[in-house]
């Protein structure tokens, strides 16, 4: 049976638990998990970057409503727009914080939450000692659960409000790590495969234009995988980390279906404390 968690890792975990869960979170830890008991808080900033046809897209769609409000006009929704609204939504280009906190639950298993400022993530994960009990290699394999919520993006298009974005989603994390002898060193490197279902609902308005009454609906399918360092003494950490995804994104924007891939960057640091 596996240990009861104490009230000294509890707290930290229900604290962040009160901003929800889910979003598209980095991972931010190794491949070994914590003691039973044992807590990492953890504080940092994480960015998130579209490429290829997911940047073409969404400059596109920006550019179309920047045309069309110098003439004095809304955009008009065709193929692009759809497609840059999708990206907007399910993607979220963006600079976030991020706070989290980790806890051993016993048995090689690890449990955590992560927030980052348009969505936050759960997630459980197993260990697998790759050599023996002495040994510094570790695997984990994880599963984790998203929700996008309120203000989950800032990218400005018009027609795709923040403040009605709602998502959920999940993902599958794969890691291989080292350890130094001392703990003072970790690498990690690995392999994340993801799904998350976003939704925009129609805002009321007084004098409604088709942008004010365009819904949102898309699934995004992503697999990619990053690599990571944490570097530290005792019980405080730096770590470093940068995911590389490719993602399929498709769905309706005001009626028109759209469908979208590319590549999106996220590069990620945070301070870690152990206690």
């Amino acid at each position: 049976a596996l240990p009861k968690v104490t009230l000294r890792a509890a707290g930290p975990l229900l604290a962040i638990g009160l901003f929800g869960c889910g979003g598209a979170a980095p991972l931010l830890h190794p491949a070994q998990v914590l003691d039973p008991g044992d807590v990492r808080a953890m504080g940092g900033l994480a960015a998130r970057a579209v490429v290829g046809g997911l940047g073409d897209e969404l400059r596109t769609a920006t550019n179309e409503a920047v045309a069309a409000q110098a003439s004095g006009n809304a955009p008009s929704i065709d193929t692009h727009y759809a497609a840059g609204a999708l990206v907007a939504a399910s993607m979220a280009p963006d600079l976030s914080p991020i706070v989290g906190a980790r806890v051993g639950i016993g048995g090689d298993f690890e449990g955590g939450l992560i927030y980052t400022g348009r969505g936050a993530r759960a997630d459980l994960r197993r260990a697998f000692r790759l050599g023996g009990a002495a040994s510094p290699w570790a695997l984990t394999i994880g599963l984790g659960l998203d929700a996008a919520f309120v203000g989950r993006q800032t990218h400005t298009l018009p027609g795709v409000d923040g403040e009605n974005v709602f998502g959920f989603g999940g993902d599958l994390p794969v890691l291989v790590g080292w350890r130094s002898q001392a703990g003072l060193y970790y690498a990690w490197i690995g392999a994340r495969f993801g799904y998350e279902h976003d939704t925009i609902k129609v805002a009321g308005s007084e004098n409604p234009s088709p942008l004010d009454q365009a819904t949102l609906t898309g699934d995004r399918f992503s697999v990619g995988g990053l690599v990571g360092v944490a570097i530290g003494f005792r019980h405080l950490y730096v770590g470093l980390e940068l995911e590389a995804d490719y993602a399929n994104v498709s769905g309706t924007f005001g009626g028109v279906s759209a469908r979208v891939d590319g590549l999106s960057l996220t590069p990620a640091t945070a301070l870690w404390v152990d206690f």
